[in-house]
């Protein structure tokens, strides 16, 4: 496992870090879960030389059922268990209070993270972690037009200097890698969560330049594109019932995703750089600098042992990458398109 440095925070993070979204079993996203299946695969995660766990405070949320293990509950449970606690880095994230993704222009900020209440979940996250300190607390919702307001910079100084979050993050809106660099210019961020993949292209423009010119910490989240990345999904692929990608390629997407994929497995086929897709797909976004880790979820053992053996295989070459960019494919399948652009009101320039 190879390791990199999460910006001006110093910490060295692997490059393949876990998306633990998966893995509690949240009745209205992911399904057919397998909680000791999960622990597993964190313990096989670790045993690989993987330290970086990221997770959030919504993950597996029901409401007030307190029977419900969330991601966070899990997660705490190993750490309980692992004697490799000192050496992992723990990522979360404080949802928004009105429970809207992505946030919307024009709300104010006292409906998404009132007064009190950023407090409140980092709280809740280290009671159900276990732990004292948050290395990573990212805000899992963004708006640049709050750059100015003195609330969250006052709140995020405060549980700092108590020692209850070391660093703080933004993980930005669904398809806008640039609705922060207004925040990123006050400098009391340190890192960014974004979705990033051989698709969605468009970090390239304008982030990943910010990011280096000012030492930002850059984690790619939605690696392979919710699975469409991964080469298994065909026309005849059928979801779990209460699985969200039933919707996520629901119509007429999943057509254009095979297509799309056939032409990039073309590409796997005739190269000697790589054996799969899914290769592909991690390796493509290991091969920017700038990226400091990767965060495919990860819930079952097979996956980990795959995903993190493309560490070790290095960058893709500048002739395959420039291939690739051919491949952009900017759209948003967890809403209609152009319902989000109208409802975000925020367009990538």
């Amino acid at each position: 496992m190879k390791y990199r440095t999460l910006g001006k925070t110093n910490l060295k993070i692997s490059d393949i870090g876990i998306g633990t979204w998966q893995l509690a079993n949240d009745p209205e996203m992911w399904v057919g879960g397998d909680l000791e299946e999960s622990l597993r695969a964190l313990d096989r995660y670790v045993d690989l030389g993987g330290n970086f766990i990221d997770t959030a405070w919504v993950y597996g949320y029901v409401g007030d059922n307190q029977d419900t293990l969330t991601s966070e509950d899990l997660i705490g449970k190993y750490l309980k268990q692992s004697k490799n606690r000192d050496n992992l880095i723990i990522a979360s994230k404080v949802a928004p209070k009105n429970f809207m993704w992505p946030a919307i222009k024009d709300v104010p900020f006292e409906e998404v993270f009132p007064s009190g209440y950023i407090e409140k979940l980092v709280n809740e996250s280290l009671t159900r972690l276990g732990i004292e300190t948050i290395d990573l607390m990212q805000f899992h919702v963004w708006q640049d037009d709050w750059a100015n307001i003195d609330d969250w910079k006052n709140v995020i100084e405060k549980l700092t200097k108590q020692g209850k979050v070391k660093y703080w993050g933004i993980s930005a809106n669904d398809y806008q890698p640039s609705n922060c660099l207004k925040t990123l210019d006050t400098g009391l961020i340190s890192t960014v969560q974004f979705i990033f993949n051989i698709f969605h292209q468009k970090p390239t423009e304008k982030l990943l330049p910010y990011a280096k010119i000012n030492n930002i910490g850059l984690i790619a989240r939605v690696p392979l594109d919710e699975g469409g990345l991964s080469g298994a999904i065909t026309l005849e692929k059928k979801f779990e019932e209460g699985d969200f990608r039933n919707n996520y390629f629901a119509g007429d997407r999943k057509k254009e995703l095979v297509e799309r994929t056939s032409k990039l497995k073309e590409i796997v086929s005739q190269s000697d750089e790589v054996e799969s897709l899914i290769e592909l797909a991690i390796r493509y976004i290991l091969s920017f600098d700038e990226l400091s880790v990767a965060i495919p979820g990860m819930r079952k053992t097979s996956y980990v042992e795959q995903n993190t053996s493309f560490s070790d295989k290095g960058k893709l070459s500048n002739e395959l990458l420039e291939k690739l960019k051919e491949h952009k494919w900017e759209r948003n399948f967890y809403t209609g398109h152009d319902a989000w652009l109208a409802s975000s009101n925020f367009v990538e320039a």
